[in-house]
């Protein structure tokens, strides 16, 4: 599988309940769960969203710039990227449990970055774990339920749920340069011209591993999916959220609704013009003086 990665940073592994999660660290910082050099800074963990392709790469463009001062840690999560690809059916608990075994490896409350469903996700984790959480930087959380919104009602998820019909789906959808680069397009770009062969290689490579499809259509039938809504209340996390103003699944407007159920930890919530779904991939270093902004807030 070819290396997508920036310069200067290092694959390395660990093993979970569901098998080997790759992450990728600094070369010259590397972390491994145990004391090295570089392990006296504060952990910064960055992890992608759930949709066909995803993996490290998504904040590929934003984690560089914080090497020199924090711990980077950017893993492909359980049935993405480069990490173990189990057969199963896929539930927010595998989630929950990858994650929270990550964290504790890094023994220090660490400020996580993520986007999208596994933001909604880290939400939940972080209610039932604050010891592990410092802070949240979330773009566009969502857990593609809220506010009594079913998700699973929606065309795309009954024909995902059609047994043999799915893997069709994945293949025509979400496993073919043209599918991959229309997607990204289409929907996660407000401007498509920002849409890089870099990109659309690097989505591919991850959308065509072996069993790559598991976790991607649990995540197109809305297998986890939840009402985000319902948990905000009880976060008391120090929180960030940003949202693409042009985003298309899930709007601006139903961001700011979400936030206000959470007031008193949800800090800022910032708006970035001209932009979709994938703001750290489509105007990166916007997304990256955010999060210096918000680092300074809680360090």
């Amino acid at each position: 599988m070819p290396q997508f990665q920036p310069p200067g940073f290092t694959q390395h592994i660990i093993t979970t309940f569901l098998g080997v999660m790759v992450y990728y660290t600094p070369t010259d910082r590397p972390w491994r769960g145990h004391p090295e050099v570089g392990e006296d800074l504060p952990p910064l963990v960055f992890l992608h969203s759930l949709g066909g392709g995803s993996s490290a790469y998504e904040w590929s463009k934003v984690y560089p710039a914080f090497a020199p001062d924090y711990r980077v840690i950017a893993p492909d999560l359980i049935g993405w990227g480069r990490s173990t690809h189990p057969i199963r059916d896929y539930q927010p608990e595998d989630y929950f449990q990858v994650i929270t075994e990550l964290l504790e490896k890094i023994g220090t409350p660490a400020t996580v970055v993520s986007a999208s469903l596994t933001g909604g996700l880290v939400i939940r984790l972080a209610i039932q774990r604050p010891d592990l959480f410092q802070s949240l930087f979330l773009v566009s959380p969502a857990g593609y339920s809220d506010f009594d919104s079913n998700y699973g009602n929606g065309l795309p998820a009954k024909i995902a749920g059609i047994p043999g019909i799915d893997r069709l789906l994945y293949s025509a959808g979400a496993a073919n340069e043209f599918a991959v680069r229309n997607f990204l397009e289409q929907f996660l770009f407000a401007n498509r011209s920002r849409v890089t062969q870099e990109m659309v290689e690097a989505y591919l490579t991850s959308a065509q591993q072996l069993n790559a499809d598991y976790a991607a259509l649990a995540s197109l039938r809305g297998d986890l999916c939840f009402d985000l809504s319902l948990y905000l209340p009880q976060l008391n996390i120090p929180t960030f959220f940003v949202w693409g103003e042009k985003s298309r699944f899930g709007s601006p407007a139903v961001g700011k609704r979400l936030a206000g159920l959470s007031s008193g930890a949800v800090r800022e919530f910032w708006t970035i013009p001209d932009a979709g779904v994938l703001p750290h991939l489509e105007t990166p270093a916007i997304v990256t003086g955010l999060l210096r902004k918000a680092l300074t807030r809680v360090h």
